[in-house]
């Protein structure tokens, strides 16, 4: 805009009041300032009698030139003609700057004469120290907002993988500081953070490099639009498109990055931009008003180019008259608006002004008297916008969340698609219409940006070594535990009597087992037992059939009875075993097996010294039957009963089995077992049967050469050789089988030594009863041994 020394003002008038005003051939902010300096001052309500001039300098985006124009604001008129500072200020405020480091120069250099700044678009958080910048002030919300709702927007999308990239300044640098501390808050991963300054191609050329090589497909943009202005030609030059852009409110609505090949790259794109404020009566200001009140050029003609004088004087500005394009999409102008009408709140309160008397024009304004009373300024603009300063000196966080689209007549539109206002309640404060938005490519569908895809229920995270924690692998839960929510970073155990299922999302009961009556197994043995009992039963009917037969009489019939009974216990004593194990039915299994095989056992051995005395006694002068006769053979076995009986009773009264939930030997199943209770007592159930046993064994040893036909001791010798060896290795088979094959290994025993004692000591007498009779004789039983009057 023309060439204008620094030291005068682009634009200037008088009053008794002065506002100052720095811009960056940002023409249109000129114009609003001066808009509501005239509002005021035909206000009757707002400083009545008082009126407010301005002077509004550019810069020409050079902090050089804002040294001299601060100097010349500062010090009025006299130091350019007087060449000598008087110490008064040509203003008592200034408007400015547009951009955070220019701010920064500014606010520092007016900050020691407590020079009241007051920025409209300045949001660098750095600026909120009041130790260092105690004069400054804003009307726009500090970085530290947007930046953690850029973080809150990325997160919301599912987007845990992005690229970032900021001007190489106070404003970037600072934005992108917050912006990356809350994405590792929130759980977002940046692939690369790059900076580079507007006067830095080199610099540039690398970050697009960067952009392209990336598999980020998010790029976070906290540039000011001169950089995102070179940054979006070269990835045009590059062809790089179809990522997704988040802006900031520096570049987001920017017209000037609207181009015939921007769409490409910028379509889509989402981010905070500073709330439109429809100020009624601003716009015809700017398109007509501004140009006829203040430089009298209504009678310029278009057509023909010919202007008045006054046109002419103001050839370099009335080159702007019709340039309205950017009109709809003033955003900043209501921080303009709002930062002018605080000053003259401040300057009313300052000089006591009422409806009545007007204001005191005798008061001498300082700037430091507008500082504090820019504190306590609480106001409504005609929009119904509150303006008030925090104690930072800045106003409330509000943003829209604008969307790059493509209108109907394709032209490029900043379509509002939600909002954030930080004075809301945390959880009201963020609203999206995720519907309306439209992404890159003209897609409905939201792109996806993660280094590793989400991980399902069932897995859980594992992060790759030397990459962020965005970056991992999906290991399945390991037996036992589950994760049943996506993404989780552990797998959780499942209670002791819960398993994971297949998937490992869900815990389940465990798999309760035991040998029960209707698997295959547990079928298989009841036959076997039954089929014993049966055979002992058809044993017992045939013996009490041919009682009176000499070889039934010869082999002690009562014991035989009696040895058949407890067999037939013996068979069906191992049924306690099959089922669930209860209490009652833990305690009857063991001591039911340690009774009914003592008994057994103790009729074998009635029977074993029955035949060894009955030989003792053929021999002259001996006369042993007397000693061991029925009565002393009863007594036998009811001794020897007797005492494991007591075992029994003193192994339930001390510490019984009970029934026990095995969790230890599977992990995906429960075995349900009898716990001994106290392993004495089965042992001692156990040895004792072993050495009654061994005892019998000895005994039908010595017995087994004696001369009779038929010697009893030859059977019992065996049969208790195979007790002996099944009993022997059900012990290491006992220790060793897993879960419910323990139980099954215990009835085997049961059963086999049942079995081997019925076969080994009746079945060869059933042979002769049945298919023998002949051999069914005294003379035949006894032989060549001439004892027809021993009684057996």
């Amino acid at each position: 805009i023309g060439d204008h020394s620094p030291e005068f003002p682009l634009m200037s008038k008088e009053g008794d009041v002065m506002i100052g005003g720095f811009m960056r051939e940002e023409f249109r902010f000129a114009q609003t300032m001066i808009f509501a300096i005239e509002e005021i001052n035909r206000s009757k309500f707002l400083l009545p009698n008082v009126s407010v001039g301005y002077r509004i300098y550019d810069n020409c985006g050079s902090t050089l030139s804002s040294m001299r124009a601060v100097m010349a604001l500062m010090n009025g008129d006299e130091w350019t003609l007087e060449r000598k500072c008087s110490g008064q200020s040509a203003v008592h405020a200034i408007i400015g700057e547009s951009e955070s480091s220019s701010t920064i120069v500014l606010s520092r250099t007016t900050g020691p004469f407590k020079m009241p700044v007051i920025s409209h678009s300045a949001t660098c958080e750095c600026l909120s120290s009041r130790k260092e910048y105690p004069s400054f002030f804003r009307t726009i919300a500090s970085d530290l907002y947007q930046s953690r709702a850029l973080a809150q927007l990325v997160k919301h999308f599912g987007w845990t993988w992005v690229g970032a990239v900021n001007s190489d300044s106070d404003y970037g640098n600072n934005g992108m500081a917050i912006f990356l501390a809350a994405a590792q808050e929130e759980g977002v991963c940046v692939e690369y953070t790059e900076k580079f300054h507007r006067s830095d191609p080199e610099k540039l050329l690398k970050v697009v490099e960067v952009i392209q090589k990336s598999t980020a497909r998010v790029i976070v943009g906290f540039l000011a639009h001169v950089e995102m202005n070179n940054l979006l030609e070269q990835l045009s030059l590059n062809n790089i498109t179809a990522r997704q852009f988040i802006g900031v409110e520096a570049w987001i609505t920017a017209d000037s990055l609207v181009t015939p090949t921007s769409f490409s790259v910028l379509g889509g794109s989402l981010g905070f931009a500073v709330q439109k404020a429809n100020i009624s009566g601003l716009e015809d200001f700017l398109v007509k008003d501004f140009w006829e009140t203040e430089f009298k050029c209504e009678e310029t003609n278009r057509s023909s180019g010919t202007k008045t004088a006054s046109c002419k004087e103001n050839q370099d500005l009335i080159e702007l008259r019709y340039n309205d394009d950017d009109v709809a999409e003033l955003r900043y102008s209501s921080n303009i608006y709002k930062a002018i009408y605080a000053v003259a709140y401040s300057l009313h309160s300052i000089l006591k002004c009422s409806h009545t008397q007007g204001c005191d024009k005798t008061v001498k304004v300082t700037p430091w008297q507008v500082v504090e009373s820019l504190k306590q300024v609480n106001f409504t603009i005609k929009n119904g916008d509150k303006v008030w300063f925090d104690s930072t000196g800045a106003a409330v966080a509000r943003y829209e969340v604008v969307n790059w689209q493509r209108g109907s007549d394709g032209s490029v539109q900043f379509k509002p698609v939600g909002y954030y206002d930080a004075s809301l309640p945390p959880g009201q404060r963020f609203v999206l219409n995720t519907e309306a938005i439209m992404w890159p490519g003209g897609s409905k569908e939201l792109p996806v940006s993660v280094c590793s895809g989400s991980c399902r229920a069932g897995t859980h995270k594992v992060l790759q070594k030397g990459k962020p924690v965005c970056c991992y692998d999906c290991i399945p839960c390991a037996d036992g535990k589950i994760s049943n929510t996506t993404d989780s970073i552990d797998c959780r155990k499942c209670p002791e009597e819960y398993w994971s299922n297949q998937n490992r999302d869900a815990c389940v009961l465990k798999k309760v087992e035991f040998l029960s009556f209707t698997e295959v197994m547990g079928k298989i043995l009841v036959f076997f037992t039954l089929l014993g009992v049966l055979l002992t039963i058809i044993v017992a009917a045939l013996f009490l059939i041919h009682k009176e037969t000499p070889l039934v009489k010869a082999n002690n019939s009562e014991l035989s009875f009696l040895l058949l009974f407890s067999l037939t216990l013996c068979f069906l004593c191992s049924l306690t075993f099959i089922g669930r194990p209860s209490e009652w039915s833990c305690m009857l299994r063991h001591t039911a097996f340690g009774i009914t095989f003592v008994l057994c056992i103790s009729c074998i051995l009635g029977k074993t010294i029955v035949v060894l005395m009955a030989f003792k006694a053929t021999l002259p002068g001996r006369n042993v039957m007397k000693w061991f006769g029925p009565t002393q053979q009863r007594l036998s076995v009811l001794a020897f009963t007797l005492l494991q009986v007591i075992i029994c009773i003193l192994w339930l009264t001390i510490n019984p089995p009970f029934p026990f939930k095995n969790m230890s030997h599977y992990k995906g199943k429960i075995i349900l077992e009898c716990a001994l209770g106290s392993p004495v007592g089965f042992w001692a159930v156990l040895g004792y049967i072993g050495v009654l046993a061994l005892l019998c064994f000895i005994i039908a040893f010595l017995a087994r050469k004696l001369p009779d036909n038929f010697n009893e001791a030859k059977f019992i010798t065996f049969s208790m050789l195979i007790f002996c060896a099944v009993w022997i290795t059900f012990i290491p088979a006992y220790v060793s089988s897993p879960g419910k094959f323990t139980v099954a290994v215990e009835i085997f025993a049961i059963l086999a030594s049942s079995y081997g004692l019925l076969f080994c000591i009746f079945l060869p007498k059933c042979f002769i009863i049945l298919f023998r009779p002949e051999k069914n004789t005294k003379k035949h039983i006894m032989g060549k041994t001439s004892n027809s009057d021993v009684h057996y």
